[in-house]
């Protein structure tokens, strides 16, 4: 099968291109560094010519207001690029419980994503995840100081970027879902719990001090980004990730 990875030289776009090789597929990676601008459409139909899937990892270069616009126009691109090319399974990776967080701008954006998918002309696959683990280092930099990182006790159940990679490589190599898989690591934890784990491990000698006003994740309200009951949990627990890196 071929299979072209929009973003394919990121964190997780580098990974399921590796996974879907390593199973024998022809994988494309696309993005800026090899020729391809979603924003413009250049380079788009040649990185599509022949694939059967396309799976698009992209982030907005923003998370402000500015994101809405980078997904409309990114995907109105891909998905008329795709129609071009026969593309017969368009698949997006998307946040758990983006849709209800909309006093976030970001979150907003990733909705209209998945929206403007859903309303394509191609059948489609949306792979919703929690938070990386790979990415807890940068969000308790948004409220550390010297001292202290602030943080408020939001639930949630981060994942590793490569449970995730396997839920998206299974998801690009099987028939179109037409609706949204969830997945999500398997504890539920407080985000302040997230960051005694992540100093301990650091050996960092700060302090977390609950503050429910401080940080992006001060605005989510109750436990809407750690998955429902219907979340398919990945085996690996941030513990133990934590201790093996």
């Amino acid at each position: 099968m071929k299979i072209t990875v929009i973003g394919g030289t990121g964190l997780i776009g580098s990974r399921l291109v590796s996974t879907l090789r390593d199973a024998g597929h022809e994988v494309v990676p696309a993005s800026l560094s090899t020729g391809v601008d979603l924003l413009t459409g250049a380079g788009l139909d040649e990185a599509l010519d022949g694939a059967e899937v396309v799976v698009n990892v992209t982030n907005s270069p923003t998370f402000d207001e500015a994101s809405p616009e980078f997904f409309r126009t990114t995907m109105g691109n891909l998905l008329a690029a795709g129609e071009r090319a026969g593309v017969r399974h368009q698949v997006v990776l998307s946040i758990v419980g983006v849709d209800r967080v909309p006093q976030l701008d970001y979150y907003r954006a990733k909705t209209l994503q998945e929206d403007l998918l859903k309303q394509g002309p191609t059948p489609y696959s949306i792979v919703r995840a929690t938070q990386f683990f790979e990415f807890m280092d940068a969000v308790l930099s948004w409220t550390a100081d010297d001292s202290a990182v602030r943080l408020p006790s939001t639930p949630l159940r981060p994942i590793a970027a490569d449970d995730v990679v396997a839920s998206l490589a299974e998801v690009a190599t099987g028939r179109p879902l037409n609706g949204t898989l969830d997945v999500a690591g398997p504890d539920v934890l407080p985000l302040t719990e997230i960051g005694r784990l992540t100093l301990s491990a650091r050996r960092d000698p700060r302090e977390v001090v609950t503050d429910e006003q401080a940080g992006l994740f001060a605005a989510v309200e109750g436990d809407v980004l750690a998955g429902g009951p219907d979340a398919r949990l990945a085996p690996t627990a941030y513990k133990a990730w934590l201790d093996a890196h």
